[in-house]
């Protein structure tokens, strides 16, 4: 009997008990799943000598009562779940309280299947579409998503969601998506680029023009971002400057009405950094455009020599010399680079629906006469495609190791046949995190 508990059964109140979250996404052998917080009390007893337990689930072959674990005292709980098979389930968690009384509440959980990595993942909840992400030390990152404007801060050893978000929509007065693919950061500024291209449909959507910058303040959990500037000029100045080039690329062709941007010859963003040495010079990567567009195609990056002032004062983009990177016929999905000007590049193919194409991680110092050097393959029977690197160790060191996130919007994460993108519930979606050994 609890310390403050009463001497009849009348004495009691109702148990109560509430969830920090109703639903909860796990992974099949995974290491650090999230957990749900559960709070619970009963007027006239001590919370610490309430019972918590799960006592029924709709599928036990994706995770039974038994394979949930509930641990802390007092007041507040955490229950965890080990499934045991992907899919679904809805397990109840009944609380026991005085007097015979008890309430009940559901988690309705969903599963994922097994993936290779397991003890080197977690899953970054809330979204599933990342694609680009920037570390603000302390071991946090600030990862974009390429379905919404919203920016959200993550802690990197951690699976679960993000514990704090942006969204700059309102103020950079855009309505529909950026569909943010590249970052950057120089000192306490972040650059953030669209896509730049048409959507899947071939049309132009002004919104995916955008170019902005916010700025770092703090560090870790306690990063703060605020908006600076934002332009969004640079497709039409790319597209001029082709132009003006002979069309060597075909970006105006490949931005006109009814031409989708994931094509060989398209035109599509999807990598940000800058050149070595330089907080002026970003180096443009793109999906699409191969070049020249046919299978075996070298990847394309497109300096812009006064990027400070393009978005710091809208100043009309200045381009260098095009860089053309031999990766195997793959594309740039990320780019990044260190303080010592190693770069990392992550190559994909240029299709839309690539989740099974081959992707790999390749080393480069940034000198447009210099070949990237192949590091690995990434695995690809896993759901999602590798979109972002978070940060570039020491790669003059053997055996280190860079976490990769995947955009996992069209994977089916849960057997059902629904791409994470569409799923109902925030919390079931998810984009994995992997840290992956990139020397030696």
């Amino acid at each position: 009997m609890g310390l403050n508990a009463p001497a009849h059964a009348a004495g009691y109140g109702t148990p109560t008990l509430s969830l920090s979250a109703g639903y909860l996404s796990g992974a099949v052998g995974a290491t650090g799943d999230p957990v749900v917080t559960v709070t619970v009390g009963q007027s006239g007893a001590d919370a610490s000598a309430l019972s918590l337990a799960a006592s029924a689930s709709t599928k036990s072959s994706v995770a039974g009562p038994g394979d949930v674990t509930v641990t802390g005292t007092g007041a507040t709980r955490q229950v965890a779940v080990a499934a045991h098979a992907r899919g679904y389930t809805d397990l109840t968690l009944k609380l026991t309280g005085f007097g015979g009384k008890s309430v009940t509440k559901t988690l309705h959980y969903a599963a994922s299947a097994a993936v290779r990595d397991a003890a080197d993942t977690r899953y970054f909840t809330g979204s599933s579409d990342a694609s680009a992400a920037v570390d603000v030390g302390g071991g946090y990152a600030v990862v974009a998503d390429d379905e919404s404007n919203t920016l959200r801060l993550y802690d990197r050893s951690k699976s679960g969601a993000p514990v704090r978000t942006w969204d700059f929509s309102s103020q950079l007065g855009v309505s529909k998506e950026i569909d943010i693919e590249g970052a950057a950061r120089v000192g306490n500024t972040i650059y953030w680029t669209g896509s730049l291209g048409n959507n899947k449909d071939g049309e132009y959507k002004a919104d995916r023009n955008t170019v902005f910058t916010t700025t770092v303040s703090g560090s870790g959990a306690a990063t703060q971002l605020a908006l600076g500037r934002s332009y969004k000029k640079l497709r039409d100045d790319l597209v001029a400057w082709d132009r003006a080039n002979g069309d060597r690329y075909g970006f105006a062709a490949a931005t006109a009405a009814g031409q989708a941007p994931k094509q060989i010859d398209g035109f599509n963003v999807e990598g940000l950094e800058f050149a070595p040495g330089s907080a002026t010079t970003a180096y443009i990567g793109f999906r699409a455009p191969l070049v020249p567009p046919v299978n075996g195609g070298k990847a394309l990056i497109v300096p812009v020599t006064n990027m400070d002032k393009v978005v710091g004062s809208g100043a009309k983009a200045v381009f260098g010399a095009a860089i053309e990177l031999d990766l195997g016929g793959l594309s740039i999905r990320d780019i990044r680079k260190n303080a010592a000007d190693q770069y990392l590049i992550v190559a994909g193919s240029w299709a839309a629906d690539d989740n099974s194409d081959p992707y790999a991680l390749y080393s480069w110092d940034g000198v447009a006469a210099h070949a990237p050097v192949k590091l690995r393959d990434l695995p690809t029977s896993d759901p999602g495609g590798w979109e972002a690197v978070v940060d570039v160790p020491d790669l003059s060191v053997p055996g280190a190791r860079a976490q990769l996130i995947t955009d996992n919007g069209s994977a089916d994460l849960y057997g059902d046949g629904t791409d994470a993108k569409d799923l109902t519930h925030p919390e079931w979606k998810k984009s994995r995190a992997t840290w992956f050994t990139v020397t030696g």
